[in-house]
């Protein structure tokens, strides 16, 4: 497969690593006035640069929260740094997704990696957050997504958001628990709200004006900015109408020989059950509804445990 342009490239970010807490590359801006805690998140993944781009904007716009305080996080610094134009992919992480270590089991696992060193730096501010924004961007080409965890009151949240058009409620990730599904934020009870913003394909220039226009939506719906100064810098229009897709099974693969039987695109439809949809070995997987949704397909890294595709159906 031929490997998507590079629109944009990674910033320079190092001058971003001494802040003003103990923790490198973290920042708060802190409005000394009640609050909620707002957390946004870049570079989960050190090849999903549209985040770190978004971030860089908003440092300098100069803003001070009217509320509240914000704190932003580069998080996987480490395989950032390893990003290299001709294998653009491969700095995705050093040694492990640091987007399935979040549980409690995997933070206290006598496991040693640079992705489990780093959440744990994370995690208390994680853990402080009401609200969380984690940008990221996809592998394939498909149009914006907002990943809502596994609770009903995070779509509802993104439904005041506004952006995109798009929204998933998935069942979590089989590889372990993502940062917006920990603790409270996937508590139906618990106030606490987190979204995952999937801005498009990793390298597309539209996903850095998708990252900032999410995010300045997202302050001003906390609260950390004001409605104008938000209306000032939104970067796109306003989607007409958002729709819900809800991911009822994950297609992992068993080995590296997994196959799609039908072309495939980022939320493409299958229209009738019953259609092979991939195989991998003896085992075929099927569309079991009509008008199956193919949620984030991957037509690289097929090997044992990865998600190759999401199955999900449209419930508006």
């Amino acid at each position: 497969m031929t490997q998507p342009p590079l629109e944009i490239l990674p910033p320079r970010i190092g001058h971003l690593r001494r802040g003003n807490v103990d923790v490198d590359y973290v920042h708060r801006l802190d409005s000394g006035r009640p609050g909620p805690e707002v957390l946004v998140q870049a570079l989960t993944h050190g090849n999903e640069i549209c985040g770190a781009h978004a971030l860089l904007w908003l440092l300098g716009q100069g803003l001070q929260p009217q509320r509240g305080r914000l704190t932003l996080v580069l998080a996987n610094v480490a395989a950032f740094e390893r990003f290299d134009v001709q294998a653009p992919h491969r700095s995705r992480f050093v040694d492990e997704d640091l987007n399935r270590v979040w549980s409690d089991e995997a933070m206290q696992a006598a496991v040693d990696s640079t992705e489990r060193r780093r959440a744990r730096e994370l995690r208390p501010f994680v853990d402080a957050a009401d609200f969380v924004l984690d940008i990221h961007s996809m592998h394939e080409d498909c149009r914006p997504l907002m990943v809502c965890g596994t609770a009903d009151k995070n779509a509802a949240y993104a439904r005041e958001l506004g952006v995109p058009g798009d929204l998933l409620i998935d069942t979590g990730h089989p590889a372990g628990l993502r940062m917006v599904e920990r603790g409270g934020f996937s508590d139906p009870a618990s106030p606490k709200r987190a979204l995952l913003v999937e801005c498009g394909q990793h390298w597309a220039a539209s996903s850095k004006g998708v990252a900032i226009d999410t995010l300045v939506r997202f302050l001003a719906l906390t609260g950390i900015a004001d409605a104008e100064w938000a209306r000032q810098r939104r970067q796109l229009p306003t989607p007409q109408r958002q729709r819900l897709v809800r991911v009822t099974e994950a297609v992992v693969a068993q080995s590296s020989d997994f196959r799609f039987l039908l072309p495939v695109k980022g939320l493409g439809v299958v229209a009738k059950a019953g259609t092979p949809i991939a195989r991998d070995g003896d085992r075929v997987w099927v569309a079991p509804y009509d008008d199956t949704v193919l949620v984030m397909p991957s037509m690289q890294h097929a090997r044992a445990g990865n998600t190759q595709v999401r199955l999900g159906r449209w419930e508006d």
